[in-house]
């Protein structure tokens, strides 16, 4: 059995002070709703004790859906990155961990790429630091396969659309042909089910991700953006493949949004017989304190 843990928007906090330069740009919209709204309920104290009931659990794998960050500035970048090495280490190394970039991870032109080559070994396996143009990225770990996806591109300020274009789209239909005897998971930050969120934060390309879905198959997609735990399902060409979604791990419970979760996602079987199990961990929107348990429990496949 393999166990993979789903985590996503993880927002490190507290902010670094970014400087004057940094927030001559959409930066200083972005500044101005952390210190407003963010900073109160993104707490560093939360996700830490979060990750300590997870690591607990001893997963095979971990991915993260994206937003490691909120600005995107130099010193938050680095920073996630020492983040991941430490979280890697408690893991028990480098290959137990998968992340990809969101749209705050790409918050302005050229943050995105310098995001990718700081956290390449944990981005893709191979030794060269990827760009956007080399997703979707192959993991495999034994008879699972790790497909992430990009959706994450600079945009303008008020807006946290993300993008999923033609040339992926095709590469995608491939990646998922060529690890059809795998179980395939598939990473992407932003919501693919249309019309399921403001149109501000929408997925621009996400008939084209549905599209290589209904042709190719895959067995779970996993994504983050919303804050929500959420569960849809998006048809292949066999079957229902289940599409989840988690809150934001740091979030505090009684905040706008569901308190921070994790997902503990355990896969069993063989191609055409696979058995997955979804069980969710977090802490009641009542409690005080980072009292985390089991919440629910559902077969996603078997």
């Amino acid at each position: 059995m393999f166990r993979l843990v789903h985590i996503s928007d993880i927002h490190l906090a507290p902010l670094p002070r970014p400087t004057l330069f940094e927030l001559m740009s959409k930066r200083i919209t972005g500044y101005v709703n952390w210190k407003i709204n963010r900073a109160a309920v993104q707490r560093p104290e939360y996700l830490q004790a979060l990750i300590s009931h997870m690591i607990d659990q001893h997963p095979d794998h971990v991915s993260i859906t994206g937003d490691l960050v909120n600005l995107a500035t130099n010193a938050e970048i680095e920073r996630a990155g020492q983040w991941l090495e430490n979280l890697a280490v408690k893991l028990g190394g480098r290959h137990m961990l998968t992340t990809i970039a969101g749209n705050h991870d790409a918050y302005v032109p050229g943050s995105l790429n310098k995001a990718l080559a700081r956290w390449a070994p944990f981005v893709s396996d191979d030794t060269t630091p990827p760009t956007a143009k080399d997703f979707p990225l192959v993991h495999r770990r034994e008879n699972i396969s790790i497909i992430s996806c990009n959706s994450a591109e600079a945009t303008l300020p008020f807006q946290a659309t993300g993008y999923f274009r033609s040339k992926q789209a095709e590469r995608l239909k491939q990646v998922l042909h060529d690890e059809r005897d795998q179980f395939r998971i598939v990473l992407i930050h932003h919501l693919p089910i249309e019309n399921e969120t403001k149109k501000y934060k929408r997925l621009i390309g996400a008939e084209l991700f549905c599209h290589c879905i209904q042709q190719s198959g895959a067995e779970l997609i996993l994504h983050g953006h919303t804050h929500l735990n959420s569960l849809y399902w998006m048809e292949d060409h066999k079957m229902k493949v289940p599409v989840l979604g988690v809150p934001a791990a740091g979030q505090i419970p009684g905040a706008d949004k569901p308190a921070g979760r994790y997902n503990l996602i355990s896969i069993d079987g063989e191609q055409g017989r696979w058995s997955c199990l979804l069980q969710e961990y977090g802490s009641a929107e009542t409690s005080r304190t980072a009292f985390f348990e089991l919440l629910n429990e559902r077969k996603l496949h078997g």
